[in-house]
């Protein structure tokens, strides 16, 4: 089958002298969805919290994705380079920012914001998982407009191949933001917003932190086999790749989660 050759793609726009990058707008755009279905999210019975208590924590959300997906990105992928250039390191505008990263500073946020505000961090963070899927999907579409993350090559018979215009090689490849952001986007999103809906499900706090690290995990490591791994680590060992690894410790925690959320009295 014949692939798409994509355009080159502008990477933003600009407002008056503000350029605008389109993956910082897909973060702003993500936080304020994501946002609004927290706030909506921590209403329903068990309460989670308050509607100002989310308004407060979203300044906590953006410093936890934007720092931790910085310092994930410095730690995971390219340690060598920002030890030696370290100026390099706060230059978040020129890219590089890891969601696993960005998890952890979102977790230590929620942690210490709810040991603040007095409340079941379980909980809070069962609210908040549910709006992650949005984020990610929108961060996705990013990185395809973009033309990043390329796909691995794609067999001839790939309906939906896809030559990128800054491919060297010019090789009809896999759309893997694309696949990506239907796995940990629309999927996730769709499961984490059924089981959102069960009254049962929500009085188990942990329970839908555990399936969304448990969703987010497998459906990352599937993805990662139609992406391109990095070309300054490439393959790891048994032909993994970093996004891979770093996501197999949340297969772990997430039925740990479940099943800690099971263990529990319901309320």
């Amino acid at each position: 089958m014949t692939p798409i050759v994509l355009p080159v793609f502008p990477r933003g726009f600009y407002i008056g002298p503000l350029f605008i990058h389109y993956y910082a707008l897909a973060y702003i755009i993500g936080l304020m969805i994501g946002w609004r279905l927290v706030r909506f999210m921590a209403s329903c019975k068990p309460v989670a919290a308050t509607g100002e208590q989310v308004d407060d924590f979203l300044t906590w959300a953006v410093l936890g994705v934007i720092l931790g997906g910085r310092t994930g990105y410095v730690l995971f992928y390219q340690p060598g380079y920002f030890f030696t250039h370290p100026l390099a390191i706060p230059r978040v505008w020129d890219g590089g920012m890891s969601f696993h990263g960005g998890f952890l500073g979102v977790t230590v946020a929620i942690l210490v914001f709810c040991w603040k505000h007095k409340l079941n961090p379980l909980r809070f963070a069962d609210r908040i998982a549910v709006a992650v899927p949005i984020g990610l999907f929108l961060g996705r579409c990013a990185n395809f407009i973009n033309g990043e993350l390329w796909g691995r090559p794609a067999p001839a018979s790939f309906p939906l191949a896809m030559i990128y215009p800054g491919d060297p090689y010019q090789l009809p490849r896999y759309p893997s933001e694309l696949i990506e952001a239907s796995l940990e986007g629309i999927v996730l999103f769709c499961v984490m917003l059924a089981c959102a809906q069960s009254t049962a499900i929500r009085n188990r706090a942990g329970m839908l932190a555990g399936i969304f690290l448990l969703g987010y995990g497998i459906a990352r490591i599937i993805g990662e086999c139609f992406r391109e791994p990095d070309p300054f680590l490439g393959f790891l060992p048994f032909d993994t790749t970093m996004g891979q690894l770093l996501s197999i410790p949340m297969v772990i925690a997430g039925p740990c989660f479940i099943f800690y959320a099971l263990s529990k009295r319901a309320g």
